[in-house]
């Protein structure tokens, strides 16, 4: 995906503009300073990797991962 660039005095003067166009359309735009990159409005995603974060370190052993269950050790996990 190709971003678009736009310099920041014409970002200041239509900000609300922009901002729905990137989240509208999912295309990033770079903000330039006297032809140079200075910003990147991107659009927000939720990544869903952090909701495991809170389960990280939370195994405290794990023996046997590859052997079946048998019905009392499955019941007793539940």
């Amino acid at each position: 995906m190709v971003s678009k660039s736009i310099s920041k005095s014409r970002f200041k003067a239509r900000v609300l503009e922009y901002f729905r166009e990137v989240q509208r359309t999912g295309r990033e735009l770079v903000i330039t300073d006297r032809g140079t990159p200075v910003l990147k409005l991107i659009p927000y995603r939720a990544e869903p990797g952090r909701a495991l974060l809170a389960l990280r370190e939370s195994v405290l052993r794990y023996e046997r991962p590859t052997d079946p269950l048998d019905d009392e050790e499955w019941e007793a996990s539940g």
